[in-house]
């Protein structure tokens, strides 16, 4: 847990101050340790299969090496958005991963004084909302599963509920209109290979490895989003819209689709220089390869896209770094 080791770093600081070094973030006087050695982090992430999991240990990789913790962050394996600004918010978690939309809804729910309200370290890539289907399935957009079998996800996973946005916006109830199925993207992707749903909904990072590796299994296509992405859009600006490239998972013409921006979370508490510190170390030279082999989904994390975080405020610790680099 960040805030328990606190005691450790502040005496670190002490000691080196008092023999006249100064130190900067990332950086160690010869003779002391890390000022963060003893930092206790647990970074809450999503689904084996997902960019979030794999995101979350390469994060936890760049901040042990950067920071030279004396221990590699905890990665929790979670459902998803839901369940990790739960956790969050109960302190089980000191840095999460999550949907802004679902960020938001803390962050809304949240006294302004509330020492566990989520503050934003930085947007770090959008997710790419997926409907996927067999390519020789009969469905072209979402109203053509009235009638079918779909999986909408956990409710402990933030696309649960943008699947059901989506499906309103198609004029399909979820409970009267299609059958739907709450499995994760391990079980929704087996489900659709041995042919016991029709369709699912996963909102990701692309390529996302669980969906990859099911086009390698049996062809699939995604639906496209487009005759429901402005009534969606005008209640919910939260979301935008994008496009899937042809040639993802094999899928031969690109597909309109909507983007969700994915932000990492921490609590109001955390102290400024740790924020500044997580921040410094995510953009660090030796920290871009390790994002990158994760996920191409992170070439996108800059500076400049990393401060629109909103309605979500940044850090203030995370502000003090932006303005370093004139990102803000």
């Amino acid at each position: 847990m960040a805030g328990g080791s606190l005691l450790s770093r502040r005496t670190v600081l002490r000691a080196c101050g008092a023999a006249g070094v100064g130190l900067g973030l990332g950086t160690v006087a010869a003779g002391c340790a890390s000022p963060y050695a003893d930092l206790r982090l647990r970074i809450a992430t999503g689904n084996p299969q997902g960019v979030y999991y794999l995101l979350g240990g390469a994060l936890a990789e760049a901040w042990q090496g950067h920071l030279r913790l004396a221990a590699r962050p905890e990665v929790l394996t979670t459902g998803g958005s839901v369940q990790n600004v739960g956790l969050l918010s109960s302190g089980a978690a000191d840095v999460v991963v999550s949907q802004i939309d679902t960020a938001d809804d803390l962050f809304a729910a949240s006294a302004p004084d509330q020492p566990r309200s989520p503050r934003a370290l930085a947007r770090i890539y959008d997710d790419v909302v997926h409907v996927v289907v067999r390519a020789d399935a009969p469905y072209r957009r979402l109203a053509d599963l009235r009638g079918s079998r779909v999986s909408v996800g956990e409710p402990s996973s933030g696309y649960f509920s943008q699947a059901r946005l989506l499906l309103q916006a198609a004029g399909l109830n979820s409970v009267a209109d299609v059958l739907p199925f709450p499995l994760d993207l391990p079980h929704s992707t087996d489900a659709l290979l041995e042919g016991r749903i029709d369709a699912f909904f996963w909102t990701g990072g692309l390529p996302t490895l669980g969906v990859a590796v099911l086009s390698m299994k049996v062809p699939i296509r995604l639906l496209d989003l487009s005759d429901v992405l402005k009534p969606v859009r005008t209640e919910f600006p939260v979301y935008s819209s994008g496009t899937v490239p042809a040639q993802s998972y094999g899928i031969p013409e690109p597909v309109s689709t909507m983007l969700v921006r994915n932000v990492l979370l921490v609590a109001a508490e955390l102290p400024d220089d740790v924020a500044a510190a997580l921040v410094e170390a995510l953009f660090a030279e030796q920290s871009q390869p390790l994002l990158a082999a994760a996920s191409a989904a992170a070439l996108t994390i800059d500076t400049r896209s990393a401060i629109g975080t909103q309605p979500v405020p940044l850090h203030p610790g995370a502000v003090r770094y932006y303005r370093s680099t004139k990102g803000v």
